[in-house]
């Protein structure tokens, strides 16, 4: 079978995209990258940043950013700036989890997701705002389906998600004049390092497999290519969204399949 050729649908795009050193930053990047856009990536891992960019062709910025420090997003920006003039699309994958009940432990581990999960987004978003309202660029910022509803002993996570679903829907409100689109995707259980652990329980993924209507989790790559979507112009007329990448599982009301 012959497949069509990967459209290039971002040359002389810049994209910049937090988190990208694994997991769904990371085939985000290869999915652009493949597609002809300039990349600017960041992440708190150096190291395995450093790993991904080696493997991808065309212009490539790398800078190990921690996108709790507003500082450290406006120099991101600014880098990319300086790089190449110009910032077209921002990603917003950069996230942390914490699985526990309210009372266990202290605050940080709520701290951590909340400046992490929620602020590093308002962060980037506020230091890129200028250069996408220049470019008449968009927002794809990675949510969750636990930010579009609650999940057993994931509180913490799910606050954190919650506000970035309704975040990208109020942003996408003050900027549509600007001519700057808003979205965000929605991903249930996706296999990544954040869930390696639950590959290890075989009881577990099962329990998951029988709610998602596709029987499986996704893979980063399902999740990256409807990432490129929200960016290009094939959905110029969307923004606003919280779109979810689920299998199918947030069209169910919860109740057990019936014989």
């Amino acid at each position: 079978m012959t497949h069509p050729a990967t459209p290039r649908r971002f040359q002389g795009k810049v994209v910049l995209i937090t988190g990208a050193a694994s997991g769904i930053g990371e085939r985000a990047a290869r999915r652009f990258a493949a597609e002809g856009a300039t990349l600017v990536l960041s992440d708190v891992d150096g190291d395995a940043l450093a790993n991904v960019a080696a493997g991808l062709e065309g212009d490539v910025e790398t800078l190990v950013t921690d996108v709790r420090d507003p500082a450290a997003c406006d120099a991101l920006v600014a880098q990319a700036i300086a790089r190449f003039g110009r910032v077209d699309v921002l990603v917003n994958d950069a996230g942390v989890d914490h699985l526990g009940q309210l009372d266990e432990g202290d605050l940080s581990a709520f701290t951590k997701v909340i400046e992490t999960d929620l602020y590093g987004v308002v962060h980037m978003s506020r230091a890129a705002i200028a250069a996408l309202r220049a470019a008449k660029g968009c927002i794809v910022n990675v949510s969750s389906v636990s930010g579009l509803g609650g999940d057993w002993n994931h509180s913490f996570y799910c606050a954190a998600k919650g506000a970035v679903t309704n975040f990208t829907r109020a942003l996408a409100m003050d900027e549509a004049a600007h001519g700057v689109r808003v979205n965000a995707v929605n991903p249930s259980l996706t296999y990544t390092a954040l869930t390696a652990g639950m590959k290890e329980q075989p009881e577990l993924i099962a329990k998951f497999e029988e709610r998602i209507p596709m029987g499986r989790g996704a893979e980063p790559d399902d999740i990256a290519g409807v990432i490129a979507f929200l960016a290009s112009e094939d959905a110029r007329f969307v923004t606003g969204v919280n779109l979810p990448v689920d299998g199918g599982l947030s069209a169910s009301n919860g109740q057990p399949p019936l014989s």
